[in-house]
């Protein structure tokens, strides 16, 4: 009967303190393979143009949340130069944002790298094995990436993130180069 008791009391107190830790080894799994600014730098050949802001309108907002399931902010940070766009963007893998750099040429992925990953699976898609897939891929004209990217088994979704964030920084690479064009005289 004694046993039950101590039992009784130590199982929520041994509950707790193990649910204490979860938080602290949740926020330890955040890996960052390389910094924000280490990514715009090598996008452009050690001398990266000032930052951007791509404002997105109603309309924008509108085809971003209905072609991929994406919903941005009143602005997107960007880098420019010599119609070659870097994007740095977050989109949540399966609990975690996974914060990835996608550099666009011409209409094409030139380079996409994880930035950051906070998942504590799914981890894969860092590796060249599966970002180089997406060199030179661009938009069809259904919004969809023009060629396909295999996946990973066990970063499913991962891979469903990274491929969200390369679609939107195809789109929102073409539409920067529309507000460009919109600008010139």
């Amino acid at each position: 009967m004694i046993l039950g008791r101590v039992f009784s009391i130590a199982a929520p107190v041994m509950l707790a303190a193990a649910l204490a830790i979860v938080p602290a080894s949740a926020a330890a799994d955040e890996q960052v393979y390389q910094t924000l600014d280490e990514f715009v730098s090598s996008a452009f050949d050690g001398q990266p143009p000032p930052a951007e802001a791509l404002w997105v309108g109603e309309e924008l907002r509108e085809s971003l949340v209905r072609q991929f399931g994406w919903r941005p902010g009143l602005r997107v940070r960007f880098w420019q130069k010599a119609g070659r766009t870097a994007w740095i963007l977050d989109e949540i893998g399966k609990e975690r944002p996974i914060t990835a750099g996608v550099v666009v040429e011409n209409g094409a992925i030139e380079q996409i790298e994880v930035l950051i990953f906070r998942e504590s699976r799914g981890w894969e898609v860092k590796y060249p094995f599966f970002t180089d897939q997406f060199t030179r891929v661009g938009l069809s004209p259904k919004g969809e990436l023009n060629r396909q990217i295999d996946g990973i088994t066990g970063a499913t979704l991962s891979v469903r993130a990274m491929k969200r964030m390369a679609r939107v920084a195809l789109r929102l690479h073409d539409e920067s180069q529309q507000t460009i064009l919109a600008r010139r005289p």
